[in-house]
């Protein structure tokens, strides 16, 4: 968190400079709307202009980021021409000069090497050309050159070569915050690919064994819970993101339960209380799931046939900006000590599965308040609420799976 927060300060210093620099040269009387001096108007404009620029370079150092930033970032300088580039090749260009490109390309093997920004007077034979020097600042992200931003003028400035380095430095504060979106992603990644690991052969061994039960004393039966399998099991190792809807959660909890309730019997009872308004809700990837297949473990597996039984209740309600899934069974529960300890990874989560990995998840989506509360003690079963932000930044669903 402290190095996120550097991160912020790096960021916001390098504004300022350039806020300033620019009300510098653009103080004149002019009308203000209210904003008051013209430093404080300039200033606020190269905010502005700042914020526009960041979400395109949020994503990456790509041909089209740069594409969508270029322009913003030349505002900001409010020189001739810009381009940023990577290690390779000149990935945008924006104002005149575009002639240059090549040469700029061949001056940048030092500064590349080197990360250190330098300024070259440029070679042109076309006398009305205004694009004469070159203002060259590395683009660095934990101490890796990614690229440069080049900014060109008509003639040498010590004005430039300042706030061409101060941009370049805030353009590199939004390059780290792409990577460290980035490494979230990869690390959500494996927490899915590890739930995967960890329910799947649990899940897998239990419904063959059901439906091959089935096979020969009813056929239609084994059937129909073979689809069950098959649909929940597509929704469960697809690879169309990160993130689903509440209601394609839900359908693959059905999947899912309609297996269980095949090996159980009436031995288990479920109850659903859904808001349709809150089914569109995005919301981590095989986020519910894990939950209820938790309560039917606590529910269930450790009551003994025939005369255990369970019930577990799925509410999910509508409050305003969030919506509220809660699942509760009546099992056997679990001591709130050991619980903690299975959240803090301090202990194998066994009879717990995918408590932590969920938990972890939610936290990281969207913040250490949207944590699991869970409900528990021994004998007193459990009970587990999510909260999920209808709108979070960076959440979107998948496309609908269709046919399962």
């Amino acid at each position: 968190m402290s190095g996120f927060v550097a991160g912020l300060c790096v960021a916001i210093l390098p504004l300022l400079a350039a806020g300033f620099w620019l009300g510098r040269r653009t103080a004149r009387p002019q009308n203000l709307g209210g904003l008051g001096t013209p430093v404080e108007h300039a200033t606020f404009q190269t905010l502005h202009t700042a914020s526009l620029a960041a979400p395109p370079l949020r994503a990456g150092l790509t041909e089209e980021t740069a594409r969508k930033s270029a322009r913003r970032l030349r505002t900001l300088l409010g020189t001739d021409a810009l381009c940023l580039t990577d290690q390779q090749e000149v990935l945008v260009w924006d104002g005149v000069g575009d002639h240059h490109r090549a040469e700029i390309m061949e001056l940048l093997a030092g500064p590349l090497e080197t990360g250190r920004g330098e300024a070259f007077r440029l070679k042109c034979d076309e006398p009305d050309c205004p694009v004469r020097w070159a203002v060259v600042a590395p683009l660095t992200v934990d101490d890796r050159v990614h690229g440069t931003l080049v900014a060109c003028a008509p003639r040498e400035s010590a004005v430039l070569v300042r706030a061409a380095g101060e941009v370049a430095r805030w353009v590199s504060v939004q390059l780290e915050l792409a990577d460290l979106d980035q490494s979230r992603t990869r690390l959500i990644e494996a927490e899915i690919k590890a739930l995967r690991a960890q329910i799947s052969p649990h899940f897998i061994f239990n419904s063959l064994a059901v439906i091959a039960s089935f096979v020969r004393t009813d056929p239609e039966r084994a059937r129909e819970l073979l689809l069950e399998f098959a649909d929940f099991t597509r929704y469960s190792f697809r690879r169309h993101g990160d993130f689903t809807t509440l209601a394609d959660e839900l359908h693959a909890i059905d999947h899912y339960l309609a297996l269980v309730r095949a090996r159980f019997g009436d031995r288990l009872s479920v109850t659903l209380q859904i808001a349709p308004e809150v089914l569109p809700v995005a919301l981590p990837f095989l986020c519910l799931q894990p939950l209820v297949e938790n309560a039917v473990k606590h529910g269930l597996e450790g009551k003994a046939a025939p005369a255990g039984k369970s019930h577990i209740s799925i509410t999910a309600q509508d409050t305003g900006a969030e919506a509220l899934v809660v699942i509760e069974d009546d099992g056997a529960g679990m001591d709130p000590v050991l619980l903690r300890r299975i959240l803090a990874g301090e202990v194998s989560p066994s009879g717990g599965i995918g408590l932590s990995n969920v938990d972890d998840r939610l936290r990281q989506v969207y913040g250490d308040d949207y944590g699991l509360v869970i409900e528990t003690a021994v004998g007193a079963g459990m009970k587990i609420t999510a909260r999920l932000p209808k709108y979070q930044p960076g959440v979107h669903s998948a496309s609908r799976l269709t046919g399962g």
